[in-house]
This record gives C-alpha cells, structure tokens and sequence, in this order.
C-alpha cells in the first residue's frame, strides 16, 4: 500500500469538505487503484488526510490526470498557508485496520523502535477485544526509519475516553509502563469529525 500524507491549515472547512465529495463522486471513478482516505479537520483548523493507493505507480497515474490537476488548484484555496505532503509504502495495520463505520479519528505521530513497537502491537492485539472494544483498527505509516503515525479508528470520542481510563489486563501491566513512555513523546491529533472515504 502507498499512502499520502496530506497536512495544512484550513481556512475554509466546509469548502475542503465539498471538494473531497466533488473528488470522490466526479474523479474517483477514474482513480485506479485508490482504496480509501480518512481525513478531516481539528477544532484548531489543522487539516489532514491519508490517500491510500494500491501502489506509488497508482498514486503517480491518479496525480498525473489533467482532472486530478484542476480539482487541486481548486482545492488549495480551502487553506491558509504551504500545504505540505509526505509520501510512504512502508505500511502495516493491525486489529481490523480502518473502518469507515468509525465516529472517531485519532492520528498518533511520533518515535520509537520497530521491534519494540511491533511486540507492543502483538501483545495489544491480544488483549484488545475485551479490554479496548472502542478501538476498531489501526493502520500505520511509517515515514523514516522511526518515526511513524498511527490512524486509529473508533466506534466513538465518548467510549474511546472510558477506554482510556480502564486498566490494562494484567498480561499488559508490564509493558504498559513502557508504552506509557512512548506515549509521552507523541503528537495527537483529534478527528471529532472524520471524513472516511
């Protein structure tokens, strides 16, 4: 999989949010290869999306579409500022992955070692079901050797919180001292109204 990272200052939201429905209404259907992207704004007017594609060839033929260029230079005008755009295969999901049945976004950045996160991963996932049943999947881009964002899927804002504050398993207390110091260090970024595609 082949993920853009799409980030930027929104000065006009709802404007952003009818050029994503122009998008996938008119231009998706010509789109080969796309598979979907959460994206939507924070309360502070940070904008985010993740277009994912089968693979880079695909994401090149999309951006390539004379379409493709015109939707654009319409779109930007939705924002203040540089808008800014990472680009990653190096890819990985795990419970479910995405889900656009979710009522909650949560985008997680920041550092840490693979094995050591992916460990965290697998333990997690095993506890998962009855310990965090809010959380519905996970995907994750990893955009350098360490760094990486998680997009975290959730039934909602409300059961994700309650979630937040239940105690972990005792097969996780070990490593939840651990997780909580690689949590210390990460940028969140809230979708109380995520655009799932």
């Amino acid at each position: 999989m082949f993920v853009q990272v799409i980030e930027g200052r929104v000065s006009d939201r709802e404007g952003l949010r009818r050029q994503m429905e122009t998008w996938m209404t008119d231009l998706r259907p010509g789109a080969t290869g796309f598979l979907g992207a959460p994206a939507g704004v924070t309360e502070d007017g940070k904008g985010i999306a993740f277009a994912r594609f089968e693979s880079a060839a695909a994401a090149k033929a999309n951006s390539d579409r004379p379409e493709q260029d015109a939707w654009w230079s319409a779109t930007k005008s939705c924002y203040s500022g540089d808008v800014t755009f990472a680009e990653s295969e190096d890819t990985e999901s795990f419970l479910d992955g995405g889900s656009n049945d979710a009522g909650f976004v949560q985008v997680m950045r920041g550092t840490a070692d693979r094995d050591e996160l992916h460990a965290m991963d697998a333990a997690f996932e095993q506890a998962a079901g009855s310990w965090r049943p809010d959380l519905m999947g996970v995907f994750r881009v990893w955009l350098g050797p360490d760094r990486y964002a998680d997009v975290g899927y959730f039934t909602s804002e409300a059961e994700a919180r309650e979630g937040e504050k239940k105690d972990p398993p005792p097969e996780l207390a070990e490593q939840m001292g651990r997780f909580e110091q690689l949590m210390s260090s990460v940028e969140f970024i809230d979708l109380r109204d995520p655009w799932l595609y």
